[in-house]
């Protein structure tokens, strides 16, 4: 009989010496036995090459003086030259201020925000009411932003917005918060995270119902309360996910989105309420510079790439697996 066996680069080597080198499958053969995978990846792989990667091709734009009438071949080439006018732009300061401004402040307020909740619901014992209180947090995701907006402009409104209303009542005055540029970062702050908090909890949970339960039963025989278990289990288990979902939420630090924004601003706090999603509709649709919005695009994908290679790396040097 064998008594060792031991596994080196896919082949078996006994106790007497002899390799025995198991036969691999042929790229086709695997293929065909897992056709059905591979048939379900279609619909996404379809996806993103139609609206992810074929568009690509138009950012070559940022590097031409485009005109419609010479098309994107005829256009002459200008290099650089779109980038230096968009960075030595008067108003690249403020698109930056603005933009970092509003994701800084996402991720201080909104970002803590899901794994908050996810940690209070896991703690709801009572199966019903933790599905009623999940399906109440998750509701506000699915109002579209045009919603939202009115609903912001009905409490907020001066005239008869209830916040000034109340407002009102107690100093006598009312206070313009909608058209006020100086509230407008936490106006934006605050919608988002009254709309994804409770949509965001869906990962967390998700990783929170994969704890073992045992460790949260020998720590009550030591002792533990619920807090100490949240502290010392509960958290040490998502870390994996919270860290994943950062390294993301970096990414897209120069991405505030567009739509909201566009909405909730107006003439008396565009003074910060315009950022780069905003301005590239501006100039690219409204004002026809293709090349010179394609140039500011461009420029957001590629910090967006760093700034996830950098949280990545970063988050490596501490321990985690990080997303390659």
């Amino acid at each position: 009989m064998v008594e060792k066996v031991k596994k080196q680069k896919g082949a078996i080597t006994l106790s007497n010496g002899q390799v025995i080198v198991p036969k691999r499958k042929s790229t086709w053969q695997y293929l065909v036995q897992h056709r059905w995978l591979y048939f379900l990846l279609l619909p996404g792989c379809i996806y993103f090459i139609m609206f992810r990667y074929i568009p690509m091709g138009g950012l070559v734009l940022a590097f031409k003086e485009y005109s419609p009438f010479k098309g994107i071949w005829g256009s002459p080439w200008v290099g650089f030259g779109q980038f230096q006018k968009f960075f030595s732009n008067n108003d690249f300061m403020k698109l930056l201020i603005n933009t970092l401004g509003i994701s800084l402040l996402q991720l201080v307020f909104y970002f803590p925000a899901p794994i908050i909740l996810s940690l209070f619901l896991n703690e709801v014992k009572h199966s019903g009411y933790k599905r009623l209180v999940q399906t109440l947090v998750y509701i506000p995701h699915f109002v579209s932003w045009v919603i939202v907006t009115s609903l912001t402009y009905q409490l907020f409104n001066v005239t008869d917005g209830i916040f000034n209303v109340i407002y009102r009542s107690i100093t006598g005055e009312t206070f313009n918060i909608l058209s006020n540029a100086s509230t407008f970062w936490g106006l934006i702050v605050g919608q988002d995270i009254w709309r994804e908090t409770g949509y965001g909890t869906i990962v967390f949970l998700a990783a929170l119902s994969g704890v073992d339960q045992e460790l949260y039963e020998a720590a009550r025989v030591d002792g533990a309360g619920r807090w100490r278990l949240m502290w010392h289990i509960t958290l040490p288990a998502i870390r994996g996910t919270i860290v994943m979902m950062l390294i993301m939420r970096v990414g897209s630090i120069l991405n505030t989105g567009y739509e909201q924004i566009f909405l909730m601003r107006n003439d008396l706090n565009i003074a910060r309420a315009e950022v780069f999603d905003t301005y590239i509709y501006t100039k690219g649709i409204l004002s026809g510079q293709y090349s010179f919005s394609s140039a500011a695009g461009m420029f957001k994908s590629v910090v967006g790439m760093i700034m996830v290679l950098t949280a990545d790396k970063v988050a490596k040097m501490f321990g985690e697996s990080g997303l390659y």
